[in-house]
């Protein structure tokens, strides 16, 4: 039988996600009500400026006062939609402590500090939900949470960033340097005014910081994530993936420790072969692979951004905090019981693509197998190509640890023979 006082919805945020969520509550009411068993109500909506109209939003309801609004008694959910650590940690914060269940999509917030919200929402009762800070309307985060709880999930690979995806597929298709992809990038909107976040890989590391968390049980914040973004990888090195028929992506890795006791998390770019379902992603989508002991691999793909998609896996919470609220249950918490450690990037092993300008002369391929034979690091297959009196060295690793290839690198760096290099790069995917 359906409850006929509805909910009432407090919206932190009205910008490009916030704007779509209160369209589809409104266009979508009904619906909404006959899936909850109660109608939900859209009663506050806090900005930072307020003056300008918003359409579809009943001016009485916007306000500029964010605190107040989350401390009213009526108020059922809070959907945080700001983004930043504060003051979206206080309000989140106070909005539990009021008794409302909070729908955020804030990845930073949560990369840095879920455990603190974790402990609110357990303390008070509440429910907490974040599909959205993740992989925009992918759903990813519930089948990590719940559906595959019950498995021992040992590996997730993806690419969780559309800005630097839509800039390294530009790169790849048409040969344009990373300055040209990105003002491409920006020009369509792909991109912020500041695209910082996304190119230096930070969102893609707060993300990672949350798929791990969720996928090993184990608090892991965006400071275990070790990180580089794409800003050095050049139309060179997009060349070299090409002649080995591999691609770039900037990917997210969280694996499971051979020891069973620790957890790496890293995000960084890396060639991945054509053959390979993560090379086929293109332009601003997303996609991600998840490892498990039972279910084997799962990929997860689709829009990881953008207003409406972002929308639809906020709306997608809600329902199901609603629902939540109806019945007088919440949904899972925090789960971290197993208590793995973080591993620096050093322990990580992974494969190396390297380009060495050398000398042209003889015993110079011998000398610098040599330097990488002193660090256990494993030659896989080289490439040599001479011009002029100098040396192109393509070398391609087994798998090594990252000290070791750090070590090895500096060793080549300190040799007379070794111009340049002009391209170190992980291969993953094989």
């Amino acid at each position: 039988m359906m409850r006929t006082q509805p909910l009432k919805v407090a919206l932190l945020g009205c910008g490009v996600v916030g704007s779509e969520v209160a369209r589809i509550m409104t266009t979508h009411a009904t619906d909404l009500a006959a899936r909850i068993g109660a109608p939900v109500e859209l009663a506050g909506v806090a900005v930072r400026r307020a003056g300008r109209e918003r359409a579809g939003i009943d001016p009485a309801l916007v306000t500029t006062d964010a605190i107040e609004l989350v401390k009213r008694d009526d108020i059922d959910v809070v959907i945080e939609v700001i983004g930043g650590i504060e003051p979206a940690r206080g309000l989140i914060l106070s909005a539990m402590e009021h008794g409302a269940s909070v729908v955020s999509a804030n990845k930073a917030l949560l990369a840095e500090d879920g455990s603190t919200l974790h402990a609110a929402a357990a303390k008070h009762g509440v429910d907490l939900y974040y599909e959205a800070a993740v992989a925009g309307a992918i759903p990813l985060l519930r089948p990590l949470r719940e559906s595959l709880a019950g498995d021992k999930v040992e590996r997730v690979l993806g690419i969780v960033n559309g800005t630097t995806n839509f800039i390294l597929d530009r790169m790849d298709t048409t040969g344009a340097g990373f300055a040209e992809a990105l003002d491409e990038a920006t020009a369509l909107g792909y991109a912020e005014a500041d695209p910082t976040a996304d190119i230096e890989g930070f969102d893609a590391a707060a993300k990672a910081a949350i798929l791990a968390g969720l996928a090993f049980h184990t608090r892991v914040t965006a400071a275990d994530v070790y990180r580089e973004g794409i800003t050095e990888v050049s139309a060179a090195d997009v060349a070299s993936a090409k002649a080995m028929d591999c691609v770039v992506k900037l990917l997210a890795i969280c694996e499971r420790g051979a020891d069973g006791q620790s957890v790496s998390a890293r995000v960084h770019p890396a060639m991945i072969p054509r053959s390979h379902p993560l090379a086929s992603v293109r332009e601003a989508y997303n996609a991600v692979f998840v490892e498990s002991e039972a279910a084997g691999q799962l990929m997860f793909y689709g829009p990881g951004a953008g207003g409406a998609p972002t929308a639809s896996a906020v709306l997608g919470d809600l329902v199901a905090v609603c629902r939540n609220k109806l019945s007088g249950a919440t949904g899972p918490g925090e789960s971290a019981y197993a208590q793995l450690v973080p591993q620096p990037v050093g322990i990580a092993r992974t494969r190396y693509h390297l380009s060495l300008d050398v000398a042209d002369r003889a015993g110079v391929l011998s000398q610098v197998a040599a330097v990488f034979a002193q660090h256990d690091v494993s030659i896989d297959t080289v490439r040599q190509q001479g011009r002029d009196g100098d040396a192109t060295l393509v070398i391609v690793t087994h798998t090594a640890a990252d000290a070791a290839l750090a070590a090895t690198v500096a060793d080549l760096r300190g040799m007379d023979i070794v111009r340049d290099i002009a391209g170190i790069m992980r291969v993953e995917g094989e």
